[in-house]
């Protein structure tokens, strides 16, 4: 593997709401299934404590008769589509919402058991038609479909579309992918699920099997009400007004917003045969690996050569505490584009580091958000806490 941040954990030693909480906190008056036991769910299977929560303890994603022996398959493996998704949304969400007769589907009938639940998801925008009145029920659902659907169900619609219209003061709108806002706010609140295996790991638009689907939506149940009040700063996101240089790298990282979280990860696919810096066997990146993808300048042979609009910048090292042998910019002096490097378990060594982009924002990847994201590193948060020292990349 290809030498990455020298952390591990990437602020999971230190960052609040790293994982799911033990009590549920706005679940405890739903009412309780019947015990289950599965056919195809091992004790040791990494999505067994989700599989249970939403298919056992809560039947929303129990979607397959029982067996003759009795065990149920939950079909861990198999891709989820948009009828199971809604059912499983709208039974956790919504359960008690009525049908509103003047949202129908040309391809799926109001007879159909899955018609009230794709008509509550679409009456309450968690879900769309098309133009041409489809639903679309067998479609695979993707991460940031499935982002979408919880972040609108957990009332954060406002900070999903504050997001997508991220800007700078002066009013450039950066051009933001769909579903940017919702996608981020789910990588922040950990929807995806960051897997020990990276090639199990899966990007924005990779279709979702039932395992990842009952990860996302056993998350979003367990939340606290703080780490979902915790996401209204994204609402109005405004950056500094910024040189052209600098626009386009934040254009840039905002691409890259939603990747995955891989330990020495420095490249958009999986790297290719002969790349010497190690192979990874999905496209994402570590802390270090999305600042030099977006910062350095490719130098000769092997390198790091998106098609950037921009050069880059002399950044010869590679992982984060090797970036921070150089420069020691303080906190209040920090410009877009400068490093930022942090030592997160507080042994006096640097272990993590993003790319400032104004305002208390910066573009991150960790192992806590399961991938890229902006990440607000102002005054009062983790991050200000445990900063060492900045860099000055852009000249």
């Amino acid at each position: 593997m290809a030498a990455g941040s020298s952390s591990t954990a990437d602020l999971t030693s230190g960052e609040a709401g790293s994982g799911p909480p033990l009590v549920p906190a706005n679940v405890a008056t739903l009412s309780r299934s019947a015990s289950v036991t599965w056919s195809d769910v091992p004790r040791d299977f990494w999505a067994r404590q989700a599989i249970d929560y939403v298919g056992e303890t809560f039947g929303w994603m129990r979607d397959y008769r029982a067996s003759d022996d009795g065990t149920v398959p939950f079909k861990p493996g198999k891709l989820e589509n948009r009828r199971l998704l809604a059912k499983a949304v709208v039974s956790a969400f919504a359960p008690n919402a009525t049908v509103d007769p003047s949202i129908t589907f040309d391809d799926l009938s109001s007879e159909s058991r899955f018609y009230r639940y794709a008509n509550v998801a679409v009456q309450n925008r968690w879900m769309r038609r098309t133009p041409k009145g489809f639903f679309s029920p067998e479609l695979a659902v993707t991460t940031r479909a499935v982002h979408r659907v919880l972040v609108l169900a957990l009332g954060l619609g406002d900070e999903a579309a504050g997001l997508d219209a991220i800007h700078t003061r002066d009013g450039q709108a950066f051009d933001t992918p769909t579903s940017f806002g919702s996608l981020l706010i789910g990588m922040r609140l950990g929807l995806r699920y960051n897997h020990s295996d990276e090639s199990l790991d899966v990007g924005p638009d990779t279709p979702l099997s039932r395992a990842e689907v009952a990860w996302s939506l056993y998350r979003a149940k367990t939340l606290y009400d703080w780490q979902i009040q915790d996401m209204a700063r994204y609402a109005n996101i405004t950056l500094p007004d910024l040189q052209p240089a600098k626009f386009r790298l934040v254009q840039w990282g905002i691409r890259y917003v939603g990747y995955p979280y891989v330990w020495g990860g420095e490249w958009q696919t999986e790297s290719p045969a002969g790349y010497p810096f190690g192979y990874q066997p999905i496209g994402g990146f570590d802390c270090s690996g999305i600042a030099w993808w977006n910062l350095k300048a490719a130098g000769g042979g092997w390198d790091n050569r998106p098609p950037r609009p921009y050069e880059g910048w002399p950044l010869p090292q590679r992982v984060s505490a090797d970036m921070a042998t150089v420069g020691h910019v303080r906190y209040r002096h920090l410009v877009p584009g400068d490093l930022m490097f942090y030592d997160g378990d507080e042994d006096g060594r640097v272990d993590h580091v993003d790319t400032y982009v104004g305002n208390g924002w910066s573009l991150d990847s960790g192992s806590s958000n399961a991938g890229v994201t902006i990440t607000y590193t102002g005054p009062g948060s983790w991050y200000e806490e445990h900063f060492v020292h900045g860099r000055t990349i852009m000249d």
